[in-house]
């Protein structure tokens, strides 16, 4: 009698339920990139809104001091109890609570994009905020000193460089992102990890089944590391360039090397 044996199976389960993984790889990538965008933009809404200075001045404009520190107060709230939280809390609570608190039904996969999105809007919020602290404060001070208003510099100053300055942090929670979909399988969406639980209450077999699951993972946060390096270094410029029209030797070309 044939008995098969560890890769058998894993050949076996790849041939007979390939498709499965794959639905399941998309359905989480989806969610994932999904999530980190939106929750980008959330988090930049709340870090530009964070840093706000407030006048310590209590007879300047009272009730703007009074709304916006009313704003700042709810949106720390909010970051403190979406960061101190876990993801399957979430999204049992807003899954369930919508649906039988309110009579909100929301299908599973939009579902799973906005719980990914507002998780990921509480980090991001706070890697904004530190990012655009970690600007010169001269540069705005100088920004104001010509007239700017405080969008002014936010937009043409501050966040060019500090989106910058984040997106490696931003690439992280992507990866991260990509493995706490997994949570979302509490509410049904047939996200990888949903699939691979899928396939093994098909055929019974729990550690061909994982490593399948785990090697998938593996391959995607890793490739998706190695596109995201490229990126930076992109970003990064050339490792020399060339100044035109210096000021004291107007004609030339100083070629500069830069240090790696």
């Amino acid at each position: 009698m044939y008995t098969r044996g560890f890769w058998d199976w894993v050949v076996y389960i790849i041939e007979r339920y390939g498709e499965w993984f794959i639905k399941g790889a998309g359905t989480t990538l989806a969610i994932a990139l999904s999530g980190t965008i939106i929750g980008f933009f959330i988090g930049l809404v709340i870090g530009v809104i964070r840093t706000i200075p407030i006048s310590k001045n209590t007879n300047k404009r009272p009730v703007k001091r009074f709304l916006l520190g009313a704003v700042n107060f709810l949106l720390s709230c909010y970051i403190e109890i979406f960061r101190g939280t876990p993801m399957i809390v979430q999204a049992m609570v807003i899954y369930y609570g919508l649906a039988e608190g309110f009579g909100i039904d929301i299908p599973n996969f939009p579902a799973g994009i906005i719980i990914v999105s507002i998780n990921t809007g509480a980090y991001m919020a706070e890697i904004i905020r530190g990012g655009i602290q970690s600007i010169d404060k001269g540069q705005t001070e100088a920004a104001h000193a010509i007239g700017m208003s405080h969008a002014q510099t936010m937009v043409n100053v501050v966040l060019p460089q500090a989106i910058r300055h984040v997106l490696p942090a931003t690439g992280n929670e992507f990866i991260i992102n990509i493995k706490d979909t997994s949570v979302l399988n509490v509410i049904s969406v047939t996200e990888l990890f949903f699939m691979t639980k899928s396939v093994k209450g098909a055929i019974f077999r729990t550690y061909e089944v994982f490593f399948v699951a785990g090697v998938i993972y593996l391959f995607l946060t890793f490739t998706i590391t190695r596109l995201l390096r490229l990126l930076e270094k992109k970003l990064e410029g050339p490792d020399g360039y060339t100044i035109y029209g210096s000021i004291s030797m107007p004609d030339s070309q100083i070629k500069i090397k830069a240090d790696v």
